[in-house]
């Protein structure tokens, strides 16, 4: 009994699985995307699916310490966080850009993760999304980036800006 109940389980989360990878990313520009997600009115139920000429503008709200309470959440993580910062969230959002240029297996839709918040990468305890972890996560994306702009993207894609911190996604 218990072997059917998980095939019937396994079925139905497949098959959500698939329906949430076909559903339609919305077609945004960065400003608009931030601004929704400021107001609350962000309506979408996946992350826009920007590329790397977004990076940029994306990287300039990465230091924005707006709380925002209405944004997409990945639906198969059991932890629901209330609320993040706004430049957590974009941070999250240029993972999504990176997760799926590399093909991650971590991805489910566009969602990089099962969480815009990280944790630490040797005890997986979710931390405290203080303005000091927002600033190490904030300053890893930007030097990444700045270190790595001027090369193809899909020849530094693979690398991780988390990689040198104690910090990953959750």
């Amino acid at each position: 009994m218990k072997a059917i109940r998980f095939t019937l389980f396994f079925s139905l989360l497949v098959f959500v699985s698939a329906c949430m990878e076909d559903s339609d990313s919305p077609n945004i520009a960065v400003d608009q995307y931030v601004s929704l997600l400021k107001k609350g009115n962000y309506e979408e139920s996946n992350l826009p699916e920007f590329t790397s000429t977004d990076i940029s503008r994306l990287l300039t709200y990465r230091n924005d310490r707006q709380v925002i309470k209405d944004f997409p959440r990945n639906w198969i993580s059991s932890y629901w966080n209330e609320e993040c910062t706004l430049g957590m969230y974009v941070l999250w959002t240029i993972e999504s850009i990176r997760a799926r240029s590399i093909g991650s297996d971590k991805l489910t839709g566009t969602f990089p993760s099962q969480n815009p918040v990280v944790e630490n990468s040797e005890t997986f305890e979710i931390l405290e999304q203080s303005n000091s972890v927002q600033k190490v996560v904030a300053d890893s994306y930007f030097e990444w980036w700045e270190a790595n702009k001027a090369w193809d993207f899909q020849k530094f894609h693979q690398i991780d800006p988390l990689a040198d911190t104690d910090y990953r996604w959750h």
